[in-house]
């Protein structure tokens, strides 16, 4: 079974782990001493990535990697729940890091915190955000950051021919990292024309498509698609029966699976009200 939006997060932090966590934690005295497991008893969570690090201020603590194609309405709570799970099996403090590739629908705010009050008790979990194209493209090449290489096409000023060819030329000049040339073709394609993308790395797009940086990525593209396609049908449906949907219910939509959403359909069009059908959502 395919991951469902795995992109070799382990292998591109192990390229340069102390400088990816110097990065995350935008502290330069972080080394990175072990790339950890991120299975646990009953789940098994591998688009995380553990990283066991040690500052001489802090001593030893983990970095929770959380690289994420597209940010979506559950995450707080994922961030959450994996951020506790790894506290608890290594005993360690953690520091929470999500990093977001491209960005979100516009009906879609990301938060750096999960927040719910129940019956008085409260639960907290505060993570840090980092938005890949909030990011400037030149940080990679100067830091270095071998590790963001392929991803310089969605960095702010990234999109640019001269820049992707620079990202190519650093790619193919080590051994290490040449194999993640796919990978920053498939980002380079969502900002420029295939033929240029073509002309840059000089080879056929075919080769694009039958890496598995490529499948992997286009797997999680087409699933995202047929849940974005599912909500849009739901959210047609409630609006056609009900009139203007509150914009809080069109986000709790954002995060259902597609399976979820066509349930939801089944009881958007059985109900009477739109409270009845949030009432059932709900549950």
């Amino acid at each position: 079974m395919a991951k469902a939006a795995d992109i070799g997060s382990k292998r591109l932090i192990s390229l340069a782990p102390d400088a990816w966590v110097q990065w995350v934690t935008q502290r330069p005295e972080v080394v990175a001493k072990e790339i950890l497991g991120s299975e646990f008893q009953w789940i098994s969570r591998e688009t995380d990535v553990l990283v066991k690090a040690y500052s001489a201020s802090h001593g030893d603590f983990l970095i929770l990697n959380e690289l994420q194609l597209r940010y979506t309405a559950n995450m707080p709570l994922r961030m959450r729940a994996y951020a506790a799970l790894a506290q608890e099996r290594y005993r360690l403090p953690t520091y929470p890091v999500l990093i977001n590739i491209l960005p979100p629908p516009s009906t879609l705010t990301i938060v750096n915190s999960y927040e719910q009050e129940f019956l008085g008790l409260r639960a907290i979990q505060d993570y840090r955000v980092i938005n890949l194209w909030e990011i400037d493209a030149e940080i990679v090449f100067g830091q270095p950051l071998p590790s963001l290489l392929p991803f310089v096409p969605i960095l702010r000023g990234g999109g640019e021919a001269s820049v992707v060819q620079r990202a190519l030329q650093v790619l193919r000049a080590d051994a290490q990292l040449n194999q993640l040339e796919s990978l920053l073709a498939f980002f380079a394609s969502f900002v420029l024309d295939t033929p240029l993308v073509q002309q840059i790395m000089r080879w056929d797009m075919a080769v694009l498509r039958e890496s598995p940086w490529y499948q992997e990525i286009e797997q999680r593209g087409i699933q995202l698609g047929l849940q974005q396609g599912a909500r849009r049908q739901l959210i047609r449906v409630l609006q056609q029966r009900f009139g203007e949907i509150p914009h809080e219910v069109e986000v709790k939509l954002e995060g259902e699976s597609v399976e979820q959403l066509e349930n939801l359909m089944d009881s958007a069009i059985a109900v009477n009200s739109l409270e009845e059908f949030v009432s059932i959502f709900s549950k």
